[in-house]
């Protein structure tokens, strides 16, 4: 009887050490779950996401905006009859119109908010979409990015084409005889009447509908996306590459926050070189209103060369790239983590 406990004993013994051994085994061969650098748009709450990025974009383009204006009125002005650059624009327009002057036209610009929210939902929809298929992060987010900037286009250029018009009229408030140049007030508005801000934007939105009709308000269209599509899937495309590239070469004590911060800064200095004619371009269409882009191509041409056509408004330009670039992907990043779904939350490293 006590040898068959004994063997009962022995095998229960052996049984259990044959357990934990399969277990250590197992606990061994198991690889932690990979960290995930690129948060889906399936692994995301919505209900969170949307008003957050609403809010996070109106911060960033209220922060900024006037950089935006600045850079406008550098592509509009012919050389450097109004500013030499971008200190002596910001001293200027502030020395003749207060902090108001560099705010000329927000709330029309504003409304880019509604059209960046069909804007970021067409990204991330069409990355999703895409992870259908055998395809490089790369490419989707080059694709996405197109396909953004041609549905947020669509929405946005009537505010843009108002919106500039109103940024352009610092010009004239800073020259004698200004308001009768055809050039930088096309629409012969009267700036000695002492217009309300509501009032002139809607005496704006009156005389491009009188002098073009309703198409006035898609005036430049074409142009804002040839400048503003292949500058939307290049930025996406580089950011995506940049980061990749930073996250191999990186030590894992960085934040992956900051690497991803970084690959959207170069992402726009790279984009911001290669389009900035294109852009020149857009704005010169969008508040002149006259000509077509081979037109404005062979004027930009003829007034300022080579060196012009591409460094015309590109410090503005740089200078409002990096801003951006930054401080979007910062508050789009982290928005992203807080409305991450929580299975997630332990694979994501800020």
């Amino acid at each position: 009887m006590l040898l068959d406990l004994w063997s009962r004993d022995s095998v229960e013994s052996k049984g259990k050490e044959k357990k934990e051994e399969k277990m250590a085994a197992t606990m061994v061969e198991t690889p932690p779950p990979q960290l995930i650098t690129t948060i889906e748009w399936s692994m995301m709450d919505k209900g969170k996401f949307f008003p957050l990025y609403t809010l996070s974009s109106f911060t960033v383009r209220c922060a900024l905006y006037p950089l935006t204006l600045i850079k406008t009125q550098i592509q509009v002005q012919r050389k450097k009859e109004a500013y030499s650059g971008v200190a002596d624009a910001i001293s200027k327009i502030y020395r003749n119109e207060g902090v108001s002057g560099l705010y000329r036209g927000f709330w029309l610009s504003s409304f880019q908010i509604i059209s960046g929210v069909f804007y970021i939902s067409t990204y991330e929809g069409v990355r999703y979409e895409l992870g259908n298929y055998d395809i490089s992060p790369k490419v989707k987010s080059f694709i996405g990015g197109g396909c953004a900037s041609l549905v947020g286009q669509t929405i946005i250029v009537p505010f843009d084409v108002l919106s500039q018009h109103l940024m352009v009229l610092g010009l004239v408030k800073g020259r004698a005889g200004g308001s009768r140049n055809p050039k930088i007030n096309p629409l012969g508005l009267n700036l000695d009447g002492g217009l309300s801000k509501a009032a002139l934007a809607r005496e704006v939105a009156v005389r491009v509908y009188r002098q073009h009709g309703v198409l006035g308000y898609y005036r430049g269209y074409l142009a804002s996306l040839a400048a503003y599509v292949p500058n939307s899937a290049l930025w996406w495309g580089l950011y995506t590459a940049y980061q990749d590239e930073l996250l191999k070469i990186c030590p894992s004590w960085v934040s992956v926050l900051l690497i991803q911060c970084v690959a959207g800064t170069l992402g726009g200095f790279t984009t911001t070189i290669l389009t900035n004619p294109l852009d020149i371009v857009r704005a010169r269409l969008q508040v002149e209103g006259v000509g077509t882009m081979k037109k404005v191509f062979k004027d930009l041409w003829a007034e300022e060369g080579l060196w012009g056509l591409y460094a015309k408004g590109l410090s503005a330009r740089l200078l409002q790239s990096a801003c951006f670039s930054f401080s979007i992907i910062l508050g789009y990043e982290s928005i992203k983590r807080i409305a991450l779904a929580d299975q997630y939350r332990t694979r994501v490293r800020w």
